[in-house]
């Protein structure tokens, strides 16, 4: 067992400064993906009135606004997880506060999307497509949690 291990340590060793950068990249990515879909015309355009009518079918008040932060937020959120990673060596401290603040948007953004937008989803039970869904969710919630809590931070 110990040759296996160092076989795969020895491996995985040159990539042990971009093993986070690469879950950076996955979770910026796809919050920005999540946030630029709910533009369907693009940053000059609004934000899908789909999106406004369902957030307002759901009960919130505001439901424009909130569209408008929800993909903002998005979109933002995402260019800072993956901004912070690029900024550490230059501004350390500024690329950590924008690591944490990204994570810490992401958090609230996700409970919100767990509460209001797939609130009769189940992790364990339920069709297999929205179990799989609501698993996806519920680990960008944890990344979120991950970069608000760590920062930068090794």
């Amino acid at each position: 067992m110990e040759k296996i291990n160092n076989l795969i340590n020895s491996m995985t060793e040159p990539f042990l400064l971009i093993g986070d950068f690469i879950v950076r990249i996955g979770l910026g990515v796809s919050f920005f993906l999540h946030g630029f879909g709910k533009l369907p015309n693009g940053f000059r355009h609004g934000v899908s009135q789909g999106f406004i009518d369902f957030l307002a079918a759901k009960g919130v008040p505001l439901s424009e606004m909130f569209a408008y932060l929800v993909a903002w937020g998005e979109i933002l959120a995402g260019i800072g997880i993956i901004l912070g990673g690029l900024l550490i060596k230059r501004d350390p401290i500024m690329a950590n506060l924008i690591t944490k603040l990204s994570g810490l948007t992401i958090v609230i953004i996700m409970i919100n999307a767990l509460l209001i937008a797939h609130s009769n989803w189940s992790i364990f039970i339920g069709e297999r497509g929205s179990v799989l869904f609501a698993s996806e969710q519920l680990f960008l919630l944890l990344l979120g949690f991950f970069f608000f809590i760590k920062g930068n931070r090794t």
